[in-house]
């Protein structure tokens, strides 16, 4: 067997193999089940800590829908895959299978803060974007009834610099990427997947990382603009900040 899989608690619910666009009506909300699991990767001698936001009833979801989030930089401290909760428990709540990576272990070197980021982070990111390809390859193995045909990816700050790394990388993976305030990596230019990226208020994005405005009009990119510091974007928001986003990054997701 190629890798190993270490559970805390991890409760594979019974779905319906349909892959259909339409998903579960925003106006309805389920109740959420977390399960979190390790992934080993073999091939990278590399844990991968996963939590699983699913809805919880005993229904079949039709064409049930994808979300991988990837979270900021947290200097290796471990947990940044539940700081997030507020948006992983509402996407759940509307139906969606929602995967939170951890993609920083406490034995891993520290982020480079000198030097040029796209040179000096892109192992790092890198590194998160096989994580990402990892955790998508086993979901499909042992819940092939989800709909992989419109993945979402979401990363806040780092992490959605990994987000667009990963749809540059591959781009027939991914149905819609929501970069939350990435500031060093390139996001995509291109009309699928489709891309989507909200602003802080208080820290620029490197030159070059946002499409211009031919671009955003040539491939139909959405840049929004936020009242929202950077480091506000996790579960230290306010409600009135998560909810802004919440209900924004809901709307991208439900777009056709």
């Amino acid at each position: 067997m190629s890798y190993k899989i270490l559970f805390t608690s991890f409760i594979i619910l019974s779905l319906s193999n349909c892959t259909s666009r339409k998903n579960i009506s925003s106006d309805k909300t389920f109740e959420v089940k977390l399960d979190t699991l390790t992934f080993f990767d073999q091939s990278r001698n590399r844990k991968i800590p996963v939590a699983f936001y699913s809805p919880k009833t005993n229904q079949k979801i039709s064409g049930q829908q994808v979300v991988i989030f990837s979270h900021g930089y947290g200097a290796n401290k471990g947990g940044d895959y539940f700081v997030y909760s507020y948006l992983t428990q509402m996407l759940a709540s509307k139906g969606y299978f929602t995967v939170s990576i951890q993609h920083e272990l406490p034995t891993d070197e520290l982020i480079p803060m000198e030097g040029k980021p796209q040179i000096v982070r892109m192992p790092f990111w890198e590194r998160g974007a096989e994580n990402i390809l990892f955790v998508l390859n086993e979901l499909k193995k042992s819940r092939p009834d989800l709909d992989y045909k419109h993945l979402t990816l979401i990363g806040h700050s780092n992490g959605g610099d990994m987000t667009a790394l990963f749809a540059n990388k591959h781009p027939s993976l991914v149905y819609k990427i929501i970069a939350m305030d990435n500031r060093r990596m390139y996001l995509p230019r291109t009309s699928l997947p489709k891309v989507y990226t909200l602003r802080s208020n208080d820290y620029p994005a490197d030159e070059g990382v946002l499409p211009s405005s031919e671009e955003q009009k040539k491939y139909h990119i959405t840049i929004l603009p936020t009242q929202i510091n950077h480091g506000h974007m996790d579960d230290k928001g306010s409600d009135e900040e998560k909810a802004t986003l919440k209900n924004t990054i809901l709307k991208y997701i439900e777009e056709q």
